[in-house]
């Protein structure tokens, strides 16, 4: 029993040295350094927090080195017990503080929480001593419960205002977004339309009606004065490549009075500046190859074509061309352009997607061609490029008729030749003998209509005369010789033959001999003024 005894009390002893001499990892104190911490009053108004337990101490006196083993397992349970009323204490004050900050010091205590057998009295002390620093003197704490609910709802609601004023302001872009749209898709190209003559320091136009209208009157009778010393070049405009017989009266005409005439193949559905150059390298051939100046007369995007032409390649063929006769030719742009690539209006990307696959993947064109007839492109090169000053040049534009009977006006295109057919003959002759027939059949299309639509249409949005395309401001060049004729005439009228046709109206032939003779005589007229000078 001795020896039991003796066991027993070094074994009591080296259990209080463990429970008294344990190290902190934080600070490096002792438990006894954590007593005076553990004896605070909790200030609770349901648990007394100053009972014995809370006042009780640790130390190694407590546990005598003659204690038994029941007085050890009884001060365990003391100790137990004093951590479960501390705790308590500290789970009620936390209900009466702000726990958003507890909980915080809560996640900063628990990074440095020592990993020991105390774990539990070392994190309480951390707790009380956070909470002994929220606490103000003289502060009522039946105040701090409204007082959080009311910071709880705040933290709450404002997320969620934010997020609703977040949704405000995007509502409010879309809207500015979608009005922005409208009024570009309503204002369409009223700021655009006859911008030549409101841009400073352009070269004026002067009128050439009624000279052009004399010449004309003379071409009915019979008086041809259009000289031969020159070659005449007819350029089409866009989707000519789908006409065929786009300037084919003309050029018949020239050539039955014995007139050097070509029409231009170029890809018509190019851009413009591929356009220039391609027209650059024709005008060569037929210099070099017949030893004339070159005259040229371009028809809608062919008089922009070839005015690019002369722009970009002037140094090169200022000693071969001898005159540019526009024909209504968007010269400062079209609206019809415009307003369909217009980016910023409503549906822009869906329509230039439709012209896309119209122009590109239907036709196989360029979707340029129809975007460098739009205002801003051509005021950019026209800005960047300037016609020359020596250049003869002559403007011509019409006015296309609106009236109700105009819509069933068929315009011919094309002509189709059927193949030869086998018919029977009847007269005089066997009656297994056959004939060969063939015939063409005219390929009609209502361009006529179509014009007078977009007309009506320019007319009553923009107030805008125009030939169904092109508007009779945009068409007159700076510098040049403007003819107005009086007569009604729609876009397609100048190199297409129309079913519908009054024999006292002069035909489209006629008026491009007409056009060319008065640029004869402008270039003329010039030369003589720069002999003069």
């Amino acid at each position: 029993m001795g020896d039991l005894c003796i066991d027993g009390e070094v074994e009591t002893t080296k259990i209080q040295e463990e429970i008294v001499e344990i190290p902190s990892v934080q600070d490096g104190h002792t438990f006894h350094d954590y007593q005076p911490l553990l004896g605070h009053e909790c200030q609770s108004e349901h648990v007394d927090c100053h009972e014995a337990q809370g006042k009780r101490s640790f130390r190694s006196g407590s546990i005598g080195p003659r204690s038994s083993e029941d007085d050890i397992f009884t001060s365990l349970l003391r100790l137990s017990s004093y951590i479960s009323h501390r705790l308590i204490c500290f789970i009620v004050t936390l209900n009466r503080i702000q726990v958003f900050q507890t909980l915080a010091s809560v996640s900063l205590a628990c990074e440095v929480v020592p990993h020991h057998s105390l774990t539990t009295v070392w994190l309480i002390n951390a707790l009380e001593r956070r909470v002994g620093e929220l606490r103000k003197p003289g502060m009522d704490y039946m105040l701090m419960i409204p007082l959080f609910g009311f910071r709880l709802a705040w933290r709450l609601a404002f997320p969620s205002l934010r997020y609703f004023f977040r949704c405000i302001r995007r509502s409010q872009l879309r809207v500015r977004s979608v009005a922005s749209r409208v009024y570009k898709t309503l204002h369409g190209s009223s700021d655009d339309i006859g911008w030549l003559q409101n841009t400073p320091g352009m070269p004026p136009v002067s009128d050439g009606t009624p000279r052009f209208l004399e010449l004309l009157e003379n071409i009915r009778n019979g008086e041809h004065v259009l000289p031969d010393s020159f070659v005449y070049l007819l350029i089409p405009g866009l989707f000519s490549n789908h006409g065929p017989l786009y300037f084919v009266a003309t050029k018949r005409f020239f050539s039955k009075m014995g007139l050097a005439c070509h029409i231009a193949k170029i890809h018509s559905e190019a851009s413009v500046e591929h356009n220039a150059l391609e027209l650059k390298q024709y005008i060569d051939e037929l210099y070099w190859g017949s030893g004339k100046r070159v005259m040229l007369l371009g028809h809608s995007k062919g008089g922009v074509d070839a005015a690019a032409a002369l722009s970009i390649y002037w140094s090169d063929l200022k000693d071969k061309v001898a005159g540019l006769a526009f024909v209504q030719s968007p010269y400062g742009g079209t609206p019809i352009a415009s307003d369909i690539l217009r980016e910023g209006q409503i549906a822009d990307r869906e329509t230039r997607r439709i012209m896309e696959f119209l122009i590109c993947k239907l036709i196989k064109g360029d979707i340029r061609a129809l975007e460098d007839l739009t205002y801003d492109k051509r005021r950019e090169f026209i800005m960047n490029h300037h016609l020359p000053d020596e250049i003869p040049l002559v403007s011509f534009h019409s006015e296309a008729s609106i009236a109700p009977g105009v819509l069933a006006t068929m315009t011919q295109i094309a002509h189709a030749e059927l193949p030869w057919l086998p018919l029977p003959s009847y007269a005089g002759g066997e009656s297994d003998d056959l004939v060969q027939v063939s015939r063409q059949v005219p390929v009609v299309m209502p361009i006529s209509g179509a014009m007078a639509l977009c007309a009506l249409h320019l007319q009553l949005r923009y107030g805008e005369k125009s030939d169904g395309l092109v508007t009779c401001r945009d068409a007159e060049v700076p510098g040049s010789v403007v003819v107005r004729p009086d007569r009604k005439l729609d876009h397609g009228w100048m190199v297409y033959s129309s079913k519908k046709k009054d024999p006292s109206d002069p035909d489209s032939f006629q008026m491009c001999e007409a056009l060319l003779t008065m640029l004869v005589e402008l270039g003329k007229s010039k030369q003589k003024g720069k002999a003069a000078t």
